[in-house]
């Protein structure tokens, strides 16, 4: 029996008869509505026994059994999980309005100043305004445009590095996470504040900064029990509280650093013009026309959330795209061919060649469908009493799309195991949102909200990355040895980062600065 396991099945033995009793009569009027099929759910801890480490399979399991539409009860809470396009369209686009909220987590509480962030801040006037900042400040395609050239300026310092490491077995994520990092730190904080300056000392080591984004996505998507069973959340059973609050201590000490050091070089400043999205933020939280006050530690969660959604996101994805390419050596030959056609032997790739790429997009699609960063999304929560295919979904129900299931769906993809990117190609399927066979980053008013970035760091990247070299497994490794597991979490990367060895394929000038 895993940790998992002994902590829900301890959390039973701890269940009082008032709870026993309040469980049952629960349970009477539940049995009065027209609940989606499901799993019966055990006393106290609901379904919680069926979900392995892997949620989303263990899910995808029972949906195969109950239908596209299913019922869980996760401890206190009951749970509808959508794994068909149409069930995601109800959840996510009919319903959209209806499931705009989130449920409350410890996650939310202890590591994002208490849901003040975009992604766990529930539906309304807090929430609606920061998507507008999104939208409209933080976003839009000007501000992202103007910061092309940090993105090429830190994609050409990855090329180099790999260039300098030729012949030599690395593991790429830490390559791809560096890049990742000083890419969103500078639009973000303006620098890389990771790097020493003068003789100061970084306030973070880049090592370290790396580990306090995995472990915040780590325990954003977590079963933590305390957050099905709340009246044994105190007890902390699994130790995820406990490792939240430090996390929390060792951001806000690197965040608040960073709003100082923005503050003191705006003090005194006429009309000064924002360099980052940081000063963007402190500028919002000075207007005095905002619906609801942005404070300092709105400003710090927002900024909390810019990081870590730019840096894993992109790094993930493309780490499982090389990894695929390795398993699949003609996918590569073809890519490189459609690569060297049309950048030719002598320049990287540039942003506005993307879309002479369709071969390159489609591998980037056909990724996102077997590896989707978010399996079954942030949870979102049902505000009021609704109805889907026939079923009553009560208010209070929390609402999951599993978006892997429905990426592995015979119906919609032949041969949904393998990874063939020539299904997307003179295929009209988007990754932003409308079209629901494939959702890496949600859909309605809660989808990614910088999503665009992401797409411009994950193309650029993945293209010179194959433009740029040819990439072999080490010695005495066979494709099919490839270690294609997952750890599960808000992201779900690699379980065994991938280990590669790089040689250049450009003339030797094109690797220089």
């Amino acid at each position: 029996m895993d940790s998992t396991s002994w902590v829900i099945y301890l959390a039973a033995l701890l269940a009082s008869v008032a709870l026993l009793i309040k469980a049952f009569i629960g349970g009477f009027r539940s049995r009065k509505l027209n609940l989606p099929p499901g799993p019966k759910p055990l006393p106290i801890i609901g379904n919680l026994n069926l979900i392995g480490s892997l949620p989303h399979r263990s899910i995808h399991e029972l949906s195969q059994k109950y239908g596209p539409l299913m019922q869980l009860r996760f401890g206190s809470f009951p749970v509808v999980v959508g794994s068909s396009v149409e069930m995601a369209k109800q959840i996510l686009k009919t319903q959209d309005l209806n499931f705009a909220s989130r449920p409350k987590t410890a996650a939310g509480k202890y590591t994002t100043y208490n849901y003040s962030d975009i992604t766990w801040s529930p539906y309304g006037a807090y929430w609606r305004q920061a998507r507008k900042m999104c939208i409209m400040e933080l976003f839009s395609a000007r501000r992202l445009d103007s910061y092309e050239y940090i993105r090429v300026e830190e994609t050409h310092a990855l090329l180099r590095g790999l260039f300098a490491a030729s012949g030599k077995a690395i593991t790429l994520k830490d390559y791809l996470s560096t890049v990742s990092l000083n890419v969103i730190s500078r639009m973000v904080l303006g620098k890389k504040y990771t790097e020493e300056s003068g003789s100061k000392t970084p306030i973070v080591t880049p090592e370290e900064f790396k580990k306090m984004i995995d472990e915040l996505f780590l325990l954003s998507g977590v079963l933590n029990i305390g957050d099905s069973i709340p009246w044994i959340g105190f007890l902390d059973l699994q130790g995820y509280v406990k490792r939240m609050k430090a996390l929390s201590k060792k951001l806000d000490r690197f965040l608040e650093h960073v709003i100082n050091e923005h503050n003191d070089r705006r003090a005194g400043v006429k009309d000064y013009v924002a360099k980052d999205m940081v000063d963007v933020l402190l500028q919002l939280a000075e207007d005095p026309t905002l619906e609801v006050k942005l404070d300092r530690s709105g400003v710090k969660a927002f900024t909390q959330d810019l990081i870590a959604g730019g840096t894993e996101s992109s790094a993930v994805t493309v780490e499982w795209a090389i990894s695929e390419l390795l398993k699949n050596p003609a996918i590569f030959e073809k890519a490189t061919k459609e690569l060297d056609r049309v950048i030719g032997q002598h320049r990287w790739v540039e942003e506005k060649d993307v879309a002479h790429l369709p071969y390159i997009e489609a591998i980037m699609k056909e990724t996102m469908r077997m590896h989707p960063v978010a399996p079954m999304l942030v949870p979102r929560l049902a505000r009021e009493d609704c109805t889907i295919d026939g079923y009553d979904i009560p208010a209070g129900t929390r609402a999951l799309v599993n978006v892997w299931t429905i990426g592995k769906d015979p119906s919609i993809w032949d041969n949904p195991d393998e990874f063939h990117p020539e299904r997307f190609i003179g295929r009209a399927c988007d990754v932003k949102g409308q079209d629901f066979e494939l959702l890496p980053f949600g859909s309605g008013r809660r989808m990614c909200p910088g999503y665009s970035l992401g797409l411009k760091v994950i193309q650029l990247t993945l293209a010179n990355l194959l433009h740029g070299f040819k990439w072999e497994l080490p010695a005495k490794m066979a494709p099919e040895d490839l270690n294609m597991d997952e750890i599960f979490g808000l992201s779900t990367p690699k379980k065994d980062p991938l280990v590669t060895v790089v040689k250049p394929r450009l003339p030797a000038h094109v690797y220089q600065p």
